[in-house]
């Protein structure tokens, strides 16, 4: 190592510790790989971790003081290899330049211990920030307390991209792919790509509606897919990647509507359609939560800010 290098490493560190102080053990039942990380600021193997593809409803903790760290409604699936986090609890975690020099570490306010790093510019959800967290570094505690739930209907193209992003909103408890629209009762996936009669891929959001409303769950719903494009999303072309809301009610219209109406003054030619409410036919197993259990990122949906 560079002399120069040396001293800027060695000047990180010293900086750091006077500004944070080192991490103190405060749960005597940590096990050596837990405080491998915890403390001497080492990496998890990834793909390993037990909170990598998990997505059960609840709060994150840290391992060592049990201070909240993050929300099960914050995480999605980023496919690095460990838990990702586009957002925590205020003033849960500390940010501080790594001792390379170049990452950003993410340490917990409460005992200073180690949690991983954290990223910007990635555009991997509206937030745009990545907490890359150490599964070892956590403990999670379900959530048993909310029950209320609603549930709303939106077509973007292909349901799987869909569900990718409105499934990792704050208060969204689970988003479901399938069809809506045509003249069959329960269409297979097969049917509606080759025999299409007017179904639609949709999915069924259940969300919290005391922790998001609606409208900010269709707001996202336009900047997650693009509204000009007809019968169509990317790659993927057919009437059943129409572009449309199907609304419950006829307050769920007006909002979509004065959405769509700010988008059209701000030039965009938008071509979703808001339809009634209709049956909804869940798709089969191999169609739900496709890019987790693949392990990849959709190829025809990204986030694009339009409000």
């Amino acid at each position: 190592m560079r002399p120069q290098r040396l001293m800027k490493w060695i000047a990180i560190v010293i900086l750091t510790t006077l500004m944070w102080g080192e991490a103190k053990v405060v749960n005597p039942n940590l096990t050596d790989e837990e405080k491998s990380v915890l403390f001497d600021k080492a990496t998890q193997k990834p793909f390993v971790g037990k909170y990598y593809n998990f997505f059960q409803k609840g709060i994150y903790h840290c391992k060592n003081c049990d201070a909240l760290l993050f929300r099960s409604e914050d995480k999605f699936h980023s496919t690095c290899g460990w838990p990702s986090f586009d957002d925590a609890f205020k003033g849960a975690i500390v940010r501080q330049k790594d001792a390379d020099g170049y990452r950003t570490e993410i340490i917990c306010a409460n005992c200073k211990a180690h949690l991983g790093h954290v990223f910007k510019g990635e555009r991997l959800t509206p937030k745009d920030t990545r907490h890359c967290v150490n599964s070892i570094a956590m403990v999670f505690k379900p959530d048993t307390h909310s029950t209320k739930e609603a549930k709303a209907y939106f077509g973007g193209g292909c349901f799987w991209g869909v569900e990718y992003y409105l499934e990792n909103l704050k208060g969204v408890k689970e988003v479901v792919s399938g069809f809506m629209g045509g003249k069959r009762e329960n269409p297979s996936y097969k049917e509606v790509s080759y025999d299409n009669q007017g179904e639609i891929e949709v999915v069924e959001v259940r969300y919290d509606p005391d922790t998001i409303a609606f409208g900010e769950i269709a707001k996202v719903f336009f900047e997650i897919h693009d509204p000009t494009q007809k019968e169509r999303q990317g790659p993927d072309i057919g009437y059943q990647y129409t572009s449309v809301i199907f609304y419950n009610n006829e307050e769920e219209k007006e909002i979509a509507q004065k959405l769509i109406d700010i988008l059209k003054n701000r030039g965009y030619e938008v071509t979703t359609k808001l339809l009634p409410l209709q049956p909804f036919t869940k798709a089969d197993s191999n169609h739900q939560d496709y890019y987790k259990k693949h392990n990849t990122q959709p190829y025809c949906h990204g986030y694009v800010k339009r409000f």
